[in-house]
């Protein structure tokens, strides 16, 4: 074993019990109060997963290098607290005050940081050292790793809607696939931030330091740019609202009545009517679209960012290389329908139905109208509770997707992208699934 692997092997965090957080609680807020008896509370490198901080006050504690990984932050005040290199994946932390807290180093992805404060916090690149037995600095690694081995503050995935992030040093952080809508972020350092395919709709960087930034694939509609430093930046990499096709109210015909000529299409099998083909179109703005019948719909390349689908009919659907990031589409019927190298990361699928389309031939034999959804991008995608058998998943990306309770009975996932992959209560029997 060599010194490296020696220091990887490094130290077991010490588990912490909910009595022991709530007793520490309760003597943290006796030290705040300044009264006799009390003790901040220090955690540092211990597992505190999935723990309930129950809106506690715990500002200016420590827990530095802890494993905070699905814990409950809701709602508390962590004003000038060390979360240097913890992992706080899939954490929540909605509503919290985290204003001038220090993140440097943490690993922050798919975690709820909805309404939070986070004024004049320190998300910047960090790493815990030590001394060897050499006397030489090197990374603290524990449970056999560093909760980052990249030394970014990873916010992948977060969901951080509504943040206030004003005056932050977010330096090389990685907000990848991250959904910053209406967040502001006035007078901050974001440079060299990566931004890649996250949505920043209504986002305010007045003032902001953004230079170098990665902004490819993301979503910059009324993205609040003043007095901000661009220079090095990919702007035109992004999605905006010019660069989303053209909207219903270009067509020559009356949207409603197309849809009504498609209804008409449908219950006919296509002898009166009109298919509606959308293709290209920018749909993110219609609004009661899923209480037409959407059944064959044809929309190649269209546009359904933050589309409400909610119990939508979309049977039988053409929806390739389509947008559907940040999609509301629980409990909707996509049987049968086509979502070949779509993009779906954030979408929130839960209980939708896509399994296949069962028809029979003239002899008698029978064959499955399967959903395809090779190649589609499902990165942060919920899909709890879905129906996803025998659904063609060849080579898509479900990196830290959530399928706890789906069916995925007979489905194909050669080559799928599982990193991260919750499938927790999954049925998986005849799936195709690489080991690899």
């Amino acid at each position: 074993m060599t010194a490296d692997d020696s220091a990887k092997k490094g130290r077991k965090l010490e588990t912490v019990s909910q009595r022991e957080l709530d007793e520490a609680i309760k003597k943290h807020t006796t030290f705040v109060k300044g009264i006799r008896g009390g003790a901040r509370a220090v955690f540092k490198f211990r597992d505190l997963s999935g723990l309930d901080f129950k809106q506690a006050d715990l500002s200016q504690s420590d827990f530095t290098g802890s494993d905070l990984r699905g814990a409950n932050l809701a709602g508390g005040t962590f004003r000038g607290v060390s979360f240097f290199a913890c992992d706080m994946s899939k954490a929540r932390l909605n509503g919290g005050n985290f204003s001038r807290a220090d993140f440097r180093g943490a690993v922050v992805s798919g975690a709820n940081l909805s309404g939070a404060d986070m004024e004049g916090a320190d998300l910047r690149s960090g790493m815990v050292m030590e001394r060897s037995e050499q006397g030489t600095l090197q990374p603290q690694f524990w449970d056999g790793k560093t909760p980052n081995d990249t030394h970014q503050t990873i916010f992948t995935g977060a969901k951080m809607t509504e943040t206030n992030l004003t005056g932050s040093r977010a330096a090389s952080a990685d907000f990848s696939d991250a959904d910053l809508t209406g967040v502001i972020v006035k007078d901050s350092d974001f440079a060299n931030a990566n931004f890649t395919g996250a949505n920043l709709t209504d986002a305010d960087f007045t003032g902001s330091n953004l230079s170098n930034s990665n902004f490819k694939q993301s979503i910059m509609t009324n993205t609040v740019l003043a007095s901000v430093e661009m220079g090095g930046t990919n702007p035109n990499d992004a999605v905006k609202e010019h660069t989303m096709g053209e909207t219903p109210e270009d067509l020559d015909k009356n949207l409603p009545d197309m849809l009504d000529s498609h209804t008409i299409w449908i219950a006919s099998a296509g002898q009166k009517g009109e298919r509606l083909d959308l293709s290209g179109f920018n749909l993110r703005k219609l609004e009661n679209l899923s209480d037409y019948s959407l059944t064959a719909l044809k929309a190649v390349n269209a546009n359904f960012i933050g589309q409400n689908l909610e119990y939508a009919e979309m049977q039988s659907a053409l929806l390739d290389y389509s947008d559907f990031r940040d999609a509301r589409m629980k409990d909707t019927d996509l049987r049968g329908s086509s979502f070949k190298n779509a993009i779906l990361s954030r979408a929130d699928l839960s209980n939708a139905n896509l399994a296949p389309l069962k028809f029979t031939n003239e002899d008698g034999s029978e064959w499955l109208q399967r959903v395809n959804l090779s190649g589609a991008n499902l990165r942060y995608c919920v899909l709890v509770g879905a129906d996803l058998r025998d659904a063609i998943l060849m080579g898509a990306d479900l990196s830290y997707a959530i399928l706890m309770d789906c069916d995925l009975r007979r489905t194909d996932l050669t080559g799928a992208k599982l990193v991260g992959t919750d499938l927790g209560n999954a049925l998986t029997a005849g799936a195709i699934i690489d080991k690899k």
